[in-house]
């Protein structure tokens, strides 16, 4: 299957580094103009323009994604250089922990304007300018953590859980103009944020004994699905959820079917 993005305009959120950058890299190697949204650049955390720095440039906009004087000041910029926005990827999040005994107010609320909130200001925006186009994709970051949440996660689940009820509301508000909302939910990304690839050995396994294919999840894993949905082969797929975890507790105990292939294994290599 060809994905043919060539030219499209894609405005990705928090893509000055870590999976947003991934992202906004990977459409720009498709051929697809795009719009990097953050609250800052530097020059080595910025997008490249696909691998090696090759392919279309990727613009650098600042924003503010819990700002709506500040979105619709970079959904301006972006239309007035390229003339409209074909897809949006809602990528910015924060992630804040604590159980909800110990949780404070302004962290319950830092993480509920920017992963909800932020996703609800920049649709918004962006939804006008598809509904002049008839048509458009709008591709909205949730979290495994919004399928099972994790102890200690109350404040990112809830805000990841809002951002799955409203992509389906607003993929139906959007429906009659041809605009697809959908919302993905990566499993475990070693990222800056989360740690992962620094944790002891012992954490590191049972953490991977939980999916199915039992390796990290890659940036380029999450691209790759959006690459998919944002293109015309994803046209009727629209206000639903997409598990790009892994597989994560597919099963009650994925690692058992690890467990076994290893002893058919040595039981094949006895002499």
């Amino acid at each position: 299957m060809h994905l043919d993005l060539t030219n499209r305009v894609v405005v990705v959120t928090g893509a000055g580094r870590g999976i947003g950058r991934t992202i906004a890299a990977r459409f720009a190697a498709d051929g697809a103009r795009v719009a990097a949204l953050d609250l800052a650049f530097d020059a080595e955390a910025a997008p490249e323009a696909g691998p090696a720095g090759t392919g279309p440039a990727v613009d650098q906009v600042v924003c503010d994604v819990v700002d709506p004087g500040s979105v619709q000041r970079a959904v301006e910029a972006v239309v007035e250089r390229h003339g409209t926005i074909d897809v949006l990827v809602n990528n910015a999040g924060i992630n804040v922990e604590g159980q909800v005994a110990d949780l404070s107010w302004d962290g319950w609320r830092r993480c509920m304007d920017v992963n909800a909130g932020g996703v609800f200001l920049v649709s918004r925006a962006v939804a006008e300018v598809m509904k002049g186009a008839g048509r458009g994709r709008i591709l909205n970051a949730a979290s495994f953590a919004a399928i099972v949440p994790s102890v200690g996660s109350a404040a990112y689940a809830a805000s990841k859980a809002a951002v799955v009820q409203f992509t389906r509301v607003l993929a139906s508000e959007l429906g009659p103009w041809g605009i697809t909302v959908n919302a993905y939910a990566p499993g475990m990304v070693p990222t800056a944020m989360n740690g992962f690839a620094e944790m002891e050995p012992a954490a590191q396994d049972r953490l991977l004994d939980t999916l199915s294919l039992r390796r990290w999840e890659s940036p380029d894993d999450v691209a790759d699905l959006l690459l998919f949905l944002a293109s015309d082969a994803a046209s009727y797929i629209t206000g639903t959820l997409i598990d790009v975890s892994g597989g994560k507790f597919a099963t009650q105990v994925p690692s058992r079917a690890y467990d076994a292939a290893a002893a058919a294994e040595a039981r094949r290599s006895a002499p």
